[in-house]
């Protein structure tokens, strides 16, 4: 098991919600793959889950809307 880089709990797999706040927009990815820590609560997420994150900011952000709603499961290549 996984140790927490803030508190040195234990990670959780879990899914979680992704928010970036952008100059002209919220984007949220549902349903992210993650690691939630058991005691304190701090989400990280791997190198591959990371990446296509900034993937999918970086495709929605061109979007036109002050708001963009995505499930990772949708997005995720």
């Amino acid at each position: 098991m996984s140790e927490c880089i803030m508190c040195k709990g234990n990670l959780v797999d879990k899914e979680t919600n992704f928010i970036a706040d952008l100059d002209n927009c919220i984007i949220i990815v549902k349903g992210v793959p993650s690691q939630v820590c058991s005691q304190c609560g701090e989400v990280s997420y791997s190198h591959e889950v990371a990446i296509q994150l900034e993937k999918i900011v970086n495709q929605m952000k061109n979007a036109m809307t002050e708001v963009a709603i995505v499930h990772y499961n949708n997005v995720a290549a």
